[in-house]
Order: structure tokens, then sequence, then C-alpha cells
């Protein structure tokens, strides 16, 4: 074992991407930098991760809140309309639901309880054990809820988004009425024309409404799939992925990413000689184990790759290998037994199921290295919206 270093990320500072910019031609030029000014060799299988966000703002994909409205108006009828199991987010949800109230006279807004789908808590489990409330049987009125739990404030938000989504929906000028419940069929009680807004349960969601009778049913993914009025749109998640621009716009979630992602790659790989990898990547997929939040508020990790970045990880479990297989070596003789038997691995073969795999991630090589990139960039002020991967592929017998 001559080298020392395994998996190198790098998060990569980026002049400020505007819309009309070239994405793909500001990734490669940001990179090709990187690597000169500090003296970085590119290797086979690189990964170059660019953020969903610089994409989309470059392309410009950009809707308002009155776009939104009369996007819904058409395809609602524009009546009273069910917005079911919404996420509780400012950025991800207050300007969507605010399109969605222009375009309606009443809002009937279910919330699931006690958490949204990626994990933001209303109320806690003990909370609800002391009411002697059953969140997949009980379903609550707003009078209801308040005189259980009273004002619920978030703790990270310090926002109280009942009261919040309340204001937003009266003040854009439709009728509300709030209601908590888990069975997304309970909003047909309340009106057949329905805007489901789940991100990951969402084709469930529709498929129960379809067979409970709904007269019409949505998803975000359904709206702003085209332009309106000149708006930005996506064909395949419509306000899905979307977050808040400014104070009337949302930026969508961005379109032909796979061919920004071969073109990124074609790119760097012509420049260095080198076959290089790419991709977009959005939210990553984990958990906060002390927030109980979700990451993944976008419908993927990453809409667009490249074909090197298919499959999930094929790997041997280093920790099995050396306290059973080889339990009886050390030393020299121990690192030459492992990474013998790593040479041994057939990468055709999968190894799932096998015990000398066992506790390695199954996971789509996407979903792992998105998250990676997601971590290193973050979503605030790093200025490093690329992110430079070496060695990811690499194992324990690469020098």
């Amino acid at each position: 074992m001559s080298r020392t270093l395994g998996t190198v990320v790098r998060g990569i500072r980026a002049p400020i991407f505007r819309e009309g910019d070239s994405v793909v031609a500001g990734t490669v030029d940001s990179v090709l930098t990187a690597l000169k000014e500090n003296g970085i060799e590119a290797h086979d299988r690189d990964v170059v991760a660019v953020t969903e966000s610089v994409v989309a703002r470059c392309q410009g994909n950009y809707a308002t809140v009155e776009q939104i409205a009369k996007d819904v108006r058409a395809k609602t009828g524009g009546e009273t309309v069910g917005v079911v199991f919404p996420i509780l987010s400012r950025n991800r949800f207050s300007l969507l639901l605010r399109g969605i109230s222009m375009g309606v006279k009443k809002v009937v807004l279910m919330l699931s309880y006690p958490s949204d789908e990626v994990g933001n808590h209303l109320v806690s489990l003990d909370q609800l054990d002391e009411a002697g409330i059953d969140p997949w049987h009980d379903v609550l009125s707003l009078e209801q809820f308040r005189a259980a739990f009273g004002s619920v404030v978030h703790p990270f938000t310090g926002v109280d988004y009942v009261s919040f989504y309340t204001e937003l929906i009266e003040g854009a000028g439709a009728e509300v009425e709030i209601v908590f419940a888990n069975r997304v069929q309970t909003i047909l009680d309340y009106t057949d024309t329905v805007i489901t807004c789940d991100i990951h349960s969402r084709a469930r969601s529709k498929r129960l409404l379809a067979k409970a009778g709904a007269k019409t049913v949505l998803g975000l993914d359904d709206l702003l799939t085209e332009s309106v009025d000149g708006s930005g749109y996506n064909e395949q998640y419509g306000l899905l992925g979307s977050n808040k621009a400014d104070e009337e716009r949302i930026k969508l979630f961005p379109r032909d990413t796979m061919t920004v992602a071969h073109e990124i790659s074609e790119g760097l790989s012509k420049a260095t000689g080198k076959r290089i990898e790419a991709m977009v990547y959005g939210d990553g997929a984990f958990k906060d184990p002390v927030g109980k939040i979700w990451e993944l508020a976008d419908p993927v990790v990453s809409p667009g790759y490249t074909e090197g970045l298919v499959g999930t990880p094929n790997e041997l479990k280093l920790k099995y290998l050396a306290d059973k297989e080889f339990g009886d070596l050390n030393g020299e003789a121990l690192q030459q037994a492992v990474a013998q038997k790593i040479r041994e691995k057939d990468a055709k073969v999968s190894l799932v199921g096998n015990m000398v795999s066992e506790g390695t991630t199954p996971r789509n090589l996407t979903d792992l290295i998105g998250s990676l990139c997601d971590l290193t960039s973050g979503s605030g002020d790093k200025g490093t919206p690329i992110v430079y991967i070496q060695g990811y592929f690499d194992n324990y017998t690469n020098d």
C-alpha cells in the first residue's frame, strides 16, 4: 500500500452564475483553473458535480406566483381545492401555496402530523401520546389541534406554520379550512378536487385518490409542466424541486440536465485527456439525527449524470475480511490477503446478499455522490457550487 489518500473531495469556487450564462463553460473553466492553480492532476473517473441551482439560474427557469395561479385555475376550475401533505417550508412551499391560493376560491389545507414528509415536526410523538391522539386514525380540525397542542413553533425557524400558511392563503384572497390527517382519502370528505403536494409518495397518493373517486387529482409535478405566459417550466417535475427566488418568483428544477452533465464531461475529458464523469445534484439523501429532518426535498438527488455514475457500489466489507476470513493474519500478510481478495472480485458479479458484503450501502451511486456533494458545497455562502471528487471508485488495491 503505497498511497495513503483515498477519496478526496474539493469544493470549487466559481464566479457568480447569472441568467443567460453558460453553465457548461463556466463549470469547465472553473475546474480547469482550480486544477492548474493547485497543481492537481486529473485522473480517469474523477467526478465533477454542479448544483442544480446554478443550472436552473443559467437557464432562467423561473415562474411568478401569478403564473402558478393561472395554471392552477386552468387545471382545477378555480373553486374549492384540497391541498394535501405539503412540507413545512418557507423556502420550498410558501410561494407555491400563495400561487395555488390565488388561483382558487377556497383551500382545504390538509397537513400530515406529527410531521411532514421530510421530518419537520408540528408536534412530537410524546405530545400525541399525552393527548391520547392516534395520528393514523384521528382527523383533527384546527380547533381540535389548537385545543390539544396550542400554538406550535418550529424549533429551527421560529415559525408557527399553521398560522403562517393560514395567513398566506387568506392574504392571497382565498377562504381557508385546516385539517390534520394522514390518510390522503380524508380530503375527499371536503372536496373532490385535489392537489397532492407530497414529493416521494406522490404516485401512491394520486392512485389512492383516483381510486376513491376524486374528480380531479394533480400533483405538484403536474403544474408548470409547460410555459405559462412565458414562465419557466419543467416537463418532468413541474413545481417539484422549486424554491423561492424572491418575494414574487420561484426557481424551478432545471431542465435538460442529462445534456448538461454530458457536455461538462465532454469538455473536461477533452481538456484533460482523462475520462471525467459529471453530474448535476440537488439535495442530499440523508437524515439529521437531532432535528429528525430528511434533507431530500427535491424529487431526486441527481436529475442528470453521465453513464459512469449509473449503478450501485459492489464492495467487499474490509472489516469482515479482517475479523472473520483472515482473522488469523496480521501486518503485511493481512494486507496482502485482503488486497488479493479484492483483486479477485468480479465487477460483473453482484455481491448483494453475500456475507462478505454485508453492511455495505446498496444505494445508487448518484444518491451517494450527490449527498457527498451537497454536504461539501453547503447551502449558504461557501461559494463552491462545483465539487471535484477524486478516488471515489478506487479501492484498497489502487496505488
